[in-house]
């Protein structure tokens, strides 16, 4: 019966030469332990932030073209029917489309706040826990200043100085998620900078900046990911909350948290659609990224893992 071997291929002289597999990339193999051990995590949170995701890019073909800012004199507070699935707004704008094109302006604020205050924060918890000395006693004074404030006091601060709009929304929220997701990172660097090959890399002359980016970065890039998917979910409330405040995304432009603001609860009870359906998709993506927040930790912290 002849052997096989697939990982190793005998030679003339009888020796093994064994052939290393190519680690799977750190996507796919996060998306197979999701799929096979985190079952939460993938039905509630991988799913329904691709159904999301699915209705903002195609919100004009999901609302059959129906413009969201297209007012109808003639359909006032309709229930839901066969024209509008999901019923009409006080001015007759059909709520179906403003709820999908909502989620484009929701995920875009949520993905670039997120995406500009991670960048910066990952940049000072490197250069903080990295270098250390007065560099990091400079930064982490910053870092004070900005966690002296309560979180959404200081949203509030920044959202009513720059004044409403996606632009000045993202930077608001932006700005909060720099400080504690920093202090999370630095401590994460000054953990890795204990390692033997960081220390062998300083010693056969490798510059400090190299050492952080090609040594310690790819090691605390996990962390970095995790922080990434929990704090979407706060941008995304965030967002809802400065617009229900009149701070974030300015009327007409649709937007989940518009949605569900005082004109809209003036209808509460005549036509409670417009907020039920706003308030639903609202909820069911922040509890999505959520869920897929806490599976992404259990799966990348190896000290999670060892459980």
């Amino acid at each position: 019966m002849a052997n096989s071997t697939p990982a190793a291929i005998l030679d003339p002289g009888g020796v093994i030469d064994v052939k290393p597999r190519r680690p799977r990339p750190l996507l796919v193999r996060v998306l197979i332990q999701l799929v096979r051990e985190k079952h939460l995590g993938f039905w509630g949170g991988l799913v329904p932030i691709v159904l999301v995701i699915l209705l903002a890019v195609f919100a004009s073909q999901i609302s059959r073209g129906a413009a969201p800012n297209h007012q109808d004199a003639d359909s006032l507070l309709k229930g839901p029917n066969a024209a509008h699935w999901l019923g009409t707004d006080e001015y007759g704008r059909d709520v179906l489309s403003r709820v999908a094109h909502g989620a484009r302006v929701s995920l875009l604020v949520g993905f670039m706040s997120v995406l500009l205050g991670i960048s910066v924060a990952t940049v000072i918890g490197m250069v903080s826990g990295g270098f250390g000395g007065w560099v990091d006693l400079a930064l982490q004074r910053v870092v004070d200043v900005i966690m002296a404030f309560p979180s959404f006091v200081l949203i509030l601060l920044i959202a009513s100085i720059l004044g409403p709009g996606e632009r000045n929304t993202i930077i608001a929220i932006a700005v909060f998620l720099v400080a504690g997701p920093s202090r999370v990172i630095r401590a994460q660097v000054l953990t890795v900078k204990q390692n033997m090959y960081v220390e062998a890399a300083r010693s056969i002359g490798c510059s400090y900046p190299r050492v952080l980016l090609r040594h310690i970065l790819p090691n605390v890039f996990d962390v970095i990911v995790v922080i990434v998917s929990i704090n979407i979910a706060f941008a995304i409330i965030t967002e809802a909350a400065l617009s229900f405040l009149g701070l974030g995304i300015p009327p007409p432009n649709p937007d989940w948290g518009g949605m569900v603001s005082g004109t809209e609860t003036a209808y509460l009870a005549k036509a409670p659609w417009i907020i039920a359906s706003a308030g639903s998709v609202l909820a069911i993506t922040v509890f999505a990224f959520n869920m897929l927040g806490d599976a992404l930790r259990d799966i990348l912290d190896p000290r999670l893992r060892q459980l």
